[in-house]
């Protein structure tokens, strides 16, 4: 819950939100809602059971990314979609950012990523950057920021791109994270001009999240 919580002031960048939730079987978030906020959600292990107000009725599981744009106001639950004597977890990241333009109408995309996802390459997955419009798999509703994976191998590394703000997030496995060191599962770095960096896989290979971001969410 973010209750009174500054999300805009204490973003880094325009990202508000990173949050890496653990789901026991059989439970969930209940309805809510949301506004003027882009929510990407990206699944790591379980099912996700999505419904909203618009209609929306889905599961969400690994390799396909959803975006909700609340816009005007959406209304949504997420559960497990495992029950209760299944034992499946759901392990699950969830990212805010702002629009860039408020008010809009909500609208909800999904896509399934898993026979496209090149490997030992940086891929933009989530964009609303017109250099991206051609590649990312859905759009979102704000024009400096794109949300890259990189699912490497052992020795193979990713370039992070020139930005005015990013965020790297480790999702599996591990990197050597140039002028950071070691960095494992569930680690993060926050860069500010974040160009020249390079993140090279270690042990078993990795999966990275990388947010490029070329504003902030004050000025938005």
């Amino acid at each position: 819950m973010t209750g009174n919580f500054d999300l805009a002031g204490n973003a880094h960048g325009l990202l508000m939100v990173h949050n890496e939730d653990t789901v026991d079987p059989g439970e969930g978030f209940d309805a809510h809602t949301h506004r003027n906020t882009e929510i990407i959600t990206w699944v790591l292990e379980g099912t996700v059971v999505h419904k909203d107000s618009l209609g929306n009725l889905g599961e969400i599981r690994p390799g396909i990314v959803q975006r909700m744009s609340a816009g005007t106001g959406i209304t949504h639950s997420e559960r497990n979609g495992a029950g209760r004597l299944e034992r499946q977890q759901l392990h699950v990241i969830q990212m805010w950012i702002p629009p860039d333009e408020i008010n809009r109408e909500p609208s909800y995309q999904e896509s399934d990523l898993t026979a496209d996802l090149d490997r030992n390459t940086l891929v933009p997955i989530a964009s609303g950057m017109p250099r991206y419009s051609n590649d990312a798999a859905i759009s979102i509703g704000n024009r400096y920021a794109t949300l890259h994976v990189a699912v490497l191998d052992p020795g193979h590394s990713a370039n992070i791109p020139d930005a005015l703000y990013g965020h790297v997030f480790v999702a599996r496995g591990q990197v050597d994270f140039e002028g950071h060191g070691l960095l494992q599962q569930g680690d993060a770095v926050r860069l500010t001009r974040s160009g020249g960096h390079r993140a090279v896989a270690t042990g078993e290979g990795a999966e990275l999240l990388v947010w490029e971001m070329h504003g902030t969410a004050i000025n938005v």
